[in-house]
Order: structure tokens, then sequence, then C-alpha cells
């Protein structure tokens, strides 16, 4: 985000999270939200499994192997997060990014190098954060930032805890917001990593606070409001989701 809400690999990243699950779902459901139609032959390369989920490159694993977290179900069909490999993903996420919806909050709109920057800092970085692209029933339709809370740069911005990890979404079509699908997958995803990484306790989010779709998003995934927080570039509702849920008081 930023994230779509929800600091990008490494930095307290522009709105990610449902930036298209956010604003309409975070992308907004706006009319002039472009429906991005991915070519067949795109689509295929995601078809071989050979080629669908290598685990984090980097001089460190520090996310637990995201790519091998597998398949989950959910009630909006199968998904699977497959690490970004930018000569197969570049072109997509360029034209996600160009999203108007999406660019209200995640600000990387531009030439496909703009989104080739981004990608590479993560791909190529400490392994701090790792890009990903969504698949629902195999077919790519989201943009994901798995990252270390606790070592980005957001970690100055509240009480981070050791291995804290952060969630940014970004939904691609516009068919696929507004619908309950950010809300459903951020669940899903939330889910896996605190069955996958067993030394995380909390995954945190930092949607824009007037992104108020993709602040509901979490909401409904389990997530609660712990704080506002002033990050570069916006005001944040500071979202968790506790592995072991806080009794009322």
């Amino acid at each position: 985000m930023p994230s779509a809400d929800t600091g990008t690999a490494p930095s307290p990243a522009p709105d990610r999270a449902p930036a298209a699950a956010a604003p309409a779902e975070a992308g907004g459901d706006g009319e002039d939200t472009l429906d991005l139609r991915l070519p067949e032959e795109f689509v295929a390369l995601f078809a071989d499994p050979a080629g669908t989920a290598p685990a984090a490159t980097g001089p460190a694993d520090l996310l637990d192997g995201v790519g091998d977290w597998g398949p989950v179900d959910t009630p909006v069909g199968t998904f699977r997060l497959v690490p970004v490999r930018i000569e197969r993903d570049l072109p997509v996420v360029s034209r996600w990014m160009n999203d108007p919806a999406v660019d209200a909050f995640w600000q990387l709109a531009g030439p496909p190098s703009a989104t080739e920057e981004h990608l590479c800092a993560q791909v190529d970085g400490d392994g701090r954060s790792v890009p990903c692209i969504g698949l629902l029933d195999g077919m790519p339709m989201s943009y994901w930032e798995i990252y270390r809370a606790d070592l980005d740069p957001v970690a100055r911005h509240y009480c981070a805890r050791p291995h804290d990890t952060g969630l940014h979404l970004l939904i691609g079509a516009a068919a696929d917001r507004g619908r309950g699908t950010g809300g459903a997958l951020l669940r899903a995803v939330a889910a896996l990593v605190l069955a996958r990484r067993p030394a995380c306790a909390r995954v945190v989010a930092e949607p824009d606070l007037r992104n108020a779709p993709s602040v509901a998003a979490f909401l409904r995934a389990g997530f609660r409001q712990a704080a506002e927080v002033e990050l570069p570039g916006k005001r944040a509702a500071l979202m968790v989701r506790d592995r072991f849920p806080q009794r009322p008081r």
C-alpha cells in the first residue's frame, strides 16, 4: 500500500493493498478505471508449474519461501502467490500501475522503466520484500508485496515487533474490484503468512486513510485498525491481524 493500499519493498510505499482492492476495493470502481484484459500468451506462462514459483532469490530468504507457500482455497477461487519474474511480468504490472484508479494510491504510473525500477529494487534487493503476482484460478489478476515490516522504514513509524510481516496489494482488473475479492484474498494471504511464518505474530498493513474501500477490505479480512500513523506522503491506518486475537478489555 503504499498499499492499494498497503511500504514498498524498501520504503513505506505509496498506497498498496487494494489499490485495486482498495479504492473500490482499491483501485476504485471509478468509471475512468481501465478494464485491462491479459493476452492469452501471457496467461499461458503461468500454466507451467516449472515456471510458476521459484522461491525468492537473493542473499537471504527473510520471508520463509513465499514462492513455496502453495495454493489456497478461498471463497472466490483457488489463489496462489507467484514471485515476480521481470521478463515475464513487467508488461502486465506496468499496465496495472497505469490504471488511474491504481495510480491514485501507488503513484507509479509512467513508462515500463518506472515499474521495472520499482520491481528490481525488490527482486535484486536483500530479501526483505518479495513482489508477487496473484493467480486466481490460474489467472494473473493482482500484484502483491510481501515484506518484512520490522526491517522496513515503516518500522520507524510504529511499535514494530520482530518478524512483523506487511502486505501491499493491488487488483489489476476492474471486474475483480468492488465485489469482495480484495477482502477474501487479504484474509487468505494473512492466514498463509501466519501458517508459513511461525516466528511472525502479526500481519500489518498501512493503507492511506483516504482509501476507505481499502481500509474496509482489511477490516473484512480480520484486521483491526490499531492506530493512525504519519508516513511519507500519506496519513495511514495501521491495520493489524494478530496471530492470537486480542480479547476485548
